[in-house]
């Protein structure tokens, strides 16, 4: 892959641009007259790269990646030519897969567990020297479609500790860190302690939050354990809200000395309308008060009611980049930004139906730091010079453990599954 690549951005474009509401400011600084030039070339790879920015500075940069699209065979030999592979090699110290570690593709039956994906993403991030994030071990979603007719008040329990151990055990030792529970907080639910009116609340009651730390703890525990949550990025009245039932619940966690480590800020940003500020700063000050570290974990940018073309997208978009991870970089307990993919190639954007991730003219929505042809766009430099600005250069962080190729293996029967005379729970006891 080129170490840089054209953005053919002229000073038009960016007047062009600027004529729209939410990106009607002038040009930025740090876009500087060198970058409007159409014959100008951003390099992005070796030292130029987010990968040696972030490190440079003890942090992570991270993109939620689709295993089955990466070349782990020619890594293995050493002569991958594929650019999106090559891309995320060269760019990220940290992967978490999209899918690949849900419930849903990782347990296809009540009885088995199909490891592969997973254990091919752990195989390349090995060979590309990149730590990896666990997501997600407890989530309300894709949950697998014999969860309904299975799951009972009897065997939740069973069925939620198997998993967590079966899986987190597998990867002991290999994974910084685990969202172990996710998008537990819902306020519009109506109950007195905000959470999520879930299948897991109604088959065990609140306390499965705590029993999913507990024992992804005992399963590995050199792991960060996160709680990770959406929504809770601006000072709307509905997000501030839902952070102060989200800190709620986390001090209702420290208190009862469950272990958690670490806080998900996932950052689903939109172009338009309001942005984050001074409370998602105070919630995260108070957050390291109570020892805990942020992880930035699903950041995109979506432009649907901007008006224009690629280049007004693209200049929306880097603006909050660099508002955004400005704001938050400089707290010493934020250590990590991941956006949700790379490049528009592969964003879940582009490939959703749902209404609000699309843009009402039709076309892709840009939302990453590469384009759909893994050129880089303006949002790189904007996070990249936001990572530079954020603190002072300190020693790499350490490089991913190896992993032994030989330890991996297709799906497998559980002792102890609903399908079989299930044994007693080993699990540990809530206090």
């Amino acid at each position: 892959m080129a170490g840089s690549n054209l953005i053919g951005w002229t000073r038009r474009n960016f007047l062009k641009a600027s004529t729209i509401a939410s990106a009607a400011a002038a040009i930025p600084a740090w876009l500087n007259a060198a970058q409007l030039s159409p014959f100008s070339q951003v390099n992005f790879s070796g030292p130029d790269s987010l990968r040696a920015h972030a490190l440079s500075r003890g942090l992570f940069y991270g993109t939620a990646v689709n295993p089955s699209l990466l070349d782990v065979d020619g890594m293995t030999a050493g002569n991958t030519s594929d650019p999106y592979t090559l891309l995320v090699a060269g760019q990220a110290n940290m992967l978490v897969a999209e899918y690949a570690m849900k419930w849903g593709p990782l347990r296809p039956t009540s009885a088995t567990f199909n490891f592969a994906p997973a254990d091919r993403l752990m195989r390349f991030a090995a060979l590309a020297g990149q730590r990896v994030r666990g997501h997600n071990l407890c989530w309300h979603e894709s949950l697998p479609d014999w969860f309904k007719t299975t799951a009972t008040r009897d065997n939740a329990r069973l069925l939620l500790v198997e998993h967590i151990q079966t899986v987190a055990s597998r990867y002991r030792g290999q994974i910084h860190s685990w969202d172990v529970v996710n998008e537990a907080v819902e306020p519009k639910d109506g109950r007195p302690d905000g959470l999520r009116n879930s299948p897991w609340l109604g088959l065990m009651g609140p306390d499965y939050i705590e029993l999913a730390f507990q024992t992804a703890a005992i399963a590995d525990p050199g792991a960060k354990l996160t709680y990770n949550e959406y929504d809770i990025e601006l000072d709307t009245a509905e997000q501030t809200a839902k952070r102060g039932y989200v800190m709620l619940l986390l001090r209702r966690l420290m208190a009862r000395n469950v272990p958690i480590h670490a806080v998900g800020v996932q950052s689903h940003l939109k172009a338009t309308g309001p942005q984050p500020g001074v409370g998602l700063q105070s919630f995260i000050r108070e957050v390291r008060k109570m020892g805990l570290q942020v992880y930035i974990t699903e950041l995109d940018v979506n432009t649907r009611g901007l008006e224009g073309g690629p280049e007004a997208q693209d200049y929306a978009v880097a603006q909050v980049y660099r508002k955004y991870v400005s704001l938050v970089l400089p707290e010493p307990n934020v250590s990590a930004v991941i956006t949700w993919g790379i490049s528009a190639a592969h964003t879940w954007m582009n490939e959703s139906k749902v209404e609000w991730a699309q843009r009402e003219d039709g076309a892709p929505q840009r939302p990453l730091p590469f384009d759909d042809k893994m050129d880089a766009t303006p949002a790189f430099s904007a996070l990249r010079n936001a990572i530079d600005s954020s603190r002072a250069s300190v020693a790499p962080v350490a490089s991913a453990p190896a992993v032994d190729p030989a330890t991996l293996y297709q799906p497998f029967r559980v002792q102890g599954s609903p399908t079989t005379a299930p044994p007693a729970v080993k699990s540990p006891r809530i206090q």
